[in-house]
């Protein structure tokens, strides 16, 4: 049960202690399904990616005279037409995926919490500029800009790439942290901070970026993402550095050697269910933080196992009706039930969806 207590300062009541709901909330991004399912592949391709080169069965530049053997148990994904073992291929290319996707989402999320932020907290001139720097890069294709730059670059390696396309793929973020720094600056606690004299920066360290905490981590993994599948398609157009492995060159070197026309399939089918199911885990990990996030879904999961769902309608919670004037407590008998009450103190109201 809450307690509360009174503020001596103007008598309004203030809670002292969390609910159980308030608690049981702070779990609740954990136990999502959806976001243990993603959080559970990403942890694996996490593992694979720390001990991938000690766990490799051989070397995956190494040739050797089992020329496009298919699955065995010598070699679980099979191998090239030089002799190249598939399996350590994958394992120790998970790396420069995981490198390239986390490095480029770090620094693109850090320039779109820095530039967004401050346009929407500032306001006036500074708004104008950095939003103007803003719809720049918005306009600029992002791929054929790191196309371009990579391939004039000496070292086109991981952090080198990742540095790239982070610099192409953060202002989207900055739009939504401006839209919803816009939508924070007049509540009433950064109202009552500025009255108090706080600094610009307290503020929105203290006040603005703890709010914005679900957001810009779902921007992050929403970069992540298009940080690998960019760092797989340089690589599987050549741009990138092929002698570095990473899943998009193994998808270059099946497909230079025509292994779809020598029935070849698992060359390039390992490859392409791992970034599938990398894709999925972080898609999930998005999905959990949208649900943890949207007033909507929040409300919608809090409801769902004590509102029966019909299709085709949106399940309403409703407050319980208020009783009668006159009626006491006594003209209904404890623990009986009206006609509308029957299936518990929340009733649902079809609405189409």
């Amino acid at each position: 049960m809450t307690v509360q207590a009174t503020d001596p300062a103007g008598g309004v009541p203030a809670e002292t202690a969390a609910p159980p709901a308030a608690r049981r909330d702070r779990l609740r991004f954990l136990r999502n399904g959806k976001t243990a399912t993603g959080l559970a592949i990403l942890g694996l391709f996490v593992l694979l990616a720390v001990a991938g080169q000690w766990l490799a069965p051989h070397d995956p530049s190494a040739m050797s005279d089992d020329v496009l053997q298919p699955p065995s148990l010598e070699h679980p994904f099979g191998t090239t037409q030089t002799g190249q073992d598939i399996f350590s291929q994958v394992l120790v290319g998970t790396r420069g995926v995981l490198v390239v996707g986390f490095i480029a989402g770090f620094f693109a999320t850090l320039l779109s919490v820095l530039i967004g932020v401050s346009a929407g907290f500032l306001g006036g001139i500074a708004d104008e500029l950095l939003s103007a720097f803003t719809n720049i890069f918005l306009v600029i294709p992002g791929l054929p800009l790191i196309i371009i730059i990579a391939s004039f670059l000496p070292d086109s390696g991981d952090v080198v790439i990742a540095v790239v396309i982070s610099l192409t793929a953060w202002a989207w973020g900055a739009r939504v942290l401006r839209a919803q720094t816009l939508s924070l600056r007049g509540r009433d606690y950064v109202q009552a901070a500025r009255a108090t004299g706080e600094s610009t920066w307290r503020i929105i360290v203290f006040e603005i970026l703890p709010n914005l905490t679900a957001v810009i981590a779902s921007g992050f993994v929403g970069t992540v993402i298009f940080a690998v599948l960019s760092e797989i398609t340089l690589a599987f157009i050549g741009v990138a550095d092929i002698s570095h492995w990473n899943w998009g060159t193994i998808l270059f070197w099946a497909q230079s050697n025509q292994a779809l026309g020598q029935g070849a399939w698992w060359w390039f089918v390992p490859a392409g269910l791992c970034i599938a199911l990398l894709g999925t885990a972080l898609s999930l990990i998005n999905f959990g933080i949208d649900e943890f996030v949207n007033p909507r879904l929040r409300t919608a999961a809090r409801v769902r196992g004590a509102i029966r769902m019909r299709v085709g309608f949106t399940p309403v919670a409703r407050a319980p009706r208020p009783a009668p004037k006159g009626a006491g407590a006594s003209e209904a008998p404890e623990g009986s039930k009206g006609p509308e009450d029957s299936e518990g103190s929340e009733r649902t109201e079809g609405t189409p969806a």
